[in-house]
């Protein structure tokens, strides 16, 4: 039942960074003794949201209460002295340190100055046995799993006198075994009245342990739902932005149909990152991954790129078994990945557009072997021109482009190396319309001009507007590959997306 009067309320919160609003507006609550799931796309809000909480970020209009007191966190420590721990999908902790040590490291129990070694070894023993973790504390944390590591976490946020425990994607590393014993250890702190503030991107899993949901999105709230009453599609609907009602059809494209695939998966998958799947592009084809974030989309993208390696199944290409175990591998097949996070993997900011562009050729090429300059002239210009790149100047620093010609750019580097597979994670998120349909046309031309795409999308009306067939993905694994039909539309894949259906 819900108490009259919440343990945590946030009202009002705004938060704002150079050119983005990062949370406008935003109220949420938190109710003692209950698991409360945060929900939201990549860029809704949700992290902005807990560091505001925790003293991370300063907030820049609203407030927020703790046990009907106002509070205004300095910093994350101010926020734990106050009752509000969190427990990160990274673990904070020093492996290098016994499990004792890591529970009380900064509160290690002492008398007349010396360290009680037997006071706090009996002490984790107990606390830890309250949540059914029955260790050797004196051992090394890094001796222990990610699970029991990311208990050890919990019992030490929890020992603070915890009245709000933060789990931020705490399963992501998690077996179901693990996950459920999770989940035992959540439902134990709910029943002593801990409130519970759980994020996770698995659909299931929120469903499972959560008592409430709130979803945001850009930045801002969508609404507070009882779980139980909230179907997943309407669920799904509320995150992407389109209830169903309001999912209009597309057009589907001509299906591609070739004897020899160019890429052919075979039961390829990477333990604790995607699950077995089976996976066929032809020349000349788009294939659309669908699903949530971290649902595995990314981690397939990587796999066939060479940047993980994956620990089972194999991959042909051109009906060939291939063992790409480096992107360097990939490039020598003709194949080409722009990332999503184009800042961090993608672009190097401190140097040209002409530098960015010429990088991926002259890896290639080898570093032995420069391209002259001429070389590298004509073929900046041509790209530049045919992307529409602005500014046009090829010594302008890529740092002060916007984020659309920034993905141009990005793109322009791997169209150089003339692919015949282009994988594209997320290639028009955070960029304007004009640069969006400008990129979306270029991935229609090179699908004509027989190049492959593998294309990554949040945005299902895109991946349906360009794609010969879809594989959706739901919580690391394909649950289905549907041709794109006139009868598939983007209710489909959200329905598909929720329950997880396999075709």
């Amino acid at each position: 039942m819900e108490t009259p009067t919440p343990i945590l309320r946030m009202s009002g919160i705004e938060k704002q960074f150079p050119g983005v609003k990062a949370l406008d507006g935003v109220d949420f609550r938190l109710m003692p003794g209950e698991v409360h799931a945060l929900m939201g796309e990549n860029g809704a809000g949700k992290s902005t949201l807990i560091k505001v909480l925790t003293g991370v970020y300063d907030i820049d209009g609203g407030t927020i209460e703790l046990d009907g007191r106002r509070v205004d966190f300095a910093s994350p420590l101010a926020a734990q002295h106050a009752g509000i721990s969190t427990v990160y999908q990274e673990v904070n902790l020093c492996p290098n340190l016994s499990v004792a040590e890591n529970i009380f490291i900064g509160r290690e129990p002492r008398r007349f100055g010396r360290l009680q070694w037997r006071v706090m070894r009996d002490r984790a023993v107990e606390m830890l046995s309250q949540l059914d973790i029955h260790i050797d504390v004196t051992a090394q944390l890094a001796t222990y799993s990610l699970a029991v590591q990311q208990m050890v976490a919990i019992a030490r946020a929890v020992d603070i006198d915890a009245k709000v425990l933060i789990l931020d994607e705490p399963t992501s590393s998690l077996d179901a075994g693990e996950v459920g014993r999770l989940f035992a250890v959540m439902r134990r702190l709910k029943e002593q009245g801990i409130a519970i503030l759980f994020v996770s991107h698995f659909l299931d899993q929120i469903y499972e342990i959560s008592d409430r949901v709130t979803v945001l999105r850009n930045g801002g709230l969508v609404g507070e739902y009882r779980t139980a009453e909230l179907p997943q599609v309407e669920l799904v609907g509320k995150m992407i932005g389109r209830e169903l009602a309001d999912l209009e059809r597309l057009e589907s494209r001509p299906t591609v149909r070739h004897t020899t695939p160019l890429i052919e998966a075979e039961n390829l998958g990477r333990a604790g990152a995607i699950e077995p799947f089976q996976l066929t592009i032809h020349q000349g084809e788009v294939v659309g991954l669908a699903g949530l974030l971290g649902s595995g989309r990314t981690e397939i993208a990587r796999l066939l790129f060479g940047a993980d390696h994956a620990s089972t199944g194999s991959l042909k290409v051109d009906g060939a078994q291939a063992s790409l175990r480096t992107p360097r591998a990939a490039i020598r097949q003709k194949l080409a990945f722009c990332s999503e996070n184009r800042r961090a993997e993608g672009l190097i900011p401190d140097l040209t557009v002409r530098d960015n562009i010429i990088l991926a050729l002259q890896a290639a090429r080898g570093w032995t072997r420069p391209i002259p300059r001429r070389r590298q002239d004509e073929l900046v210009q041509r790209y530049v021109a045919a992307l529409n790149i602005r500014p046009g100047d090829p010594d302008q620093l890529v740092r002060n482009l916007s984020g659309g010609n920034q993905q141009k750019v990005l793109l322009a580097r791997w169209l150089i190396l003339e692919p015949r597979l282009l994988i594209l994670d997320e290639p028009t998120r955070g960029i304007d319309v004009g640069a969006k349909a400008e990129i979306q046309r270029l991935v229609v031309e090179l699908s004509d001009g027989g190049t492959a795409v593998l294309f990554i999308s949040a945005e299902l009306d895109e991946v349906l507007r360009l794609s010969h067939k879809v594989a959706v993905l739901r919580d690391r694994r394909v649950v289905s590959q549907l041709d794109n039909d006139e009868e598939l539309t983007t209710d489909t894949l959200t329905e598909t997306i929720a329950s997880g259906a396999r075709s």
